[in-house]
């Protein structure tokens, strides 16, 4: 496995894979990796002939209120996993690398109506961060496919519209959540959870699959199965719910009698540590 630096070597390595007419796939991190980051990388193996992973703490995708400083940086167990894995290059660019001292005049915008609601709502600019560096990182890498995650759905659902937006030349593939054997979904976040707050959490997942088996049974007052599973959240002990929605899976948009093509989405909180998670219903 390549540990590269910088952008160049990253591009000259590349180049060399395409002369060769090798298939490249892409799972772009921010380190602190775990067992669904890795779920992504066997997807980009199964898809392509050499497999780039970037690791880089985006200081634009956080808010001014979330510590960039303290995110986890575990570098060394990182590239432990990713060389068990045979990857073939994992990408460490500093930022100075990614973003120069002179600054950033253009950056690529979720301007549009998915990168305003849920999470777009909840920490603004975030997806104006992600949309930027993905963008720097497919014009370095130029993979054909890159793997995201399904646990951050609304990322996913944007990155996918950015690409035929701005007419990339990527396929943009959709791997499912990992899951604990208690159904909650792997995150870098659960390490902050105390015990007590642990056996809480999986509730969560509990509940999307009560609000699922509702709407595959043909409920479709959907207003109140997100009220009466808010309500169930809280006496779960959950300290917030942040939201819970059935929406149109393409648009994001709360629906009203659509019954396929949807996705629940929910983020919910224990102290101060945001959990989120969804079903889709296709």
């Amino acid at each position: 496995m390549l540990k590269v630096e910088t952008i160049n070597a990253v591009r000259e390595q590349v180049a060399l894979w395409k002369q060769e007419g090798l298939k490249v796939g892409f799972v772009p991190t921010m380190g602190n990796l775990h067992d669904g980051h890795l779920s992504l990388v066997e997807m980009a193996k199964e898809n392509a002939d050499k497999v780039v992973v970037s690791i880089f703490v985006n200081p634009l995708q956080f808010g001014p209120n979330e510590d960039f400083g303290n995110y986890p940086r575990t570098l060394h167990a990182d590239c432990e996993k990713l060389s068990a894995l045979n990857v073939d290059i994992v990408f460490l660019p500093s930022v100075e690398e990614m973003y120069p001292e002179k600054g950033m005049d253009t950056l690529v915008k979720a301007s549009g109506v998915l990168g305003a609601l849920w999470e777009g709502a909840s920490r603004p600019g975030h997806f104006d961060g992600v949309t930027t560096v993905v963008t720097k990182l497919f014009n370095i890498v130029t993979p054909d496919v890159a793997v995201f995650g399904q646990k951050d759905f609304q990322q996913w659902r944007i990155i996918k519209q950015m690409v035929v937006d701005l007419s990339m030349s990527v396929n943009i593939l959709r791997a499912p959540i990992g899951r604990g054997v208690d159904g909650l979904a792997l995150s870098s976040r659960n390490q902050y959870l105390s015990e007590m707050q642990r056996q809480v959490a999986p509730k969560l997942f509990v509940t999307l699959q009560d609000i699922a088996s509702a709407v595959e049974s043909g409920n479709k007052l959907y207003r109140e199965l997100e009220a009466a599973a808010e309500k169930q959240l809280l006496a779960y002990g959950f300290d917030a719910v942040d939201y819970i929605r059935i929406v149109d899976a393409d648009t994001l948009k709360p629906v009203m009698e659509k019954n396929d093509g949807l996705v629940i989405l929910a983020v919910v909180r224990l102290g101060s540590t945001r959990l989120l998670d969804n079903i889709c219903l296709d």
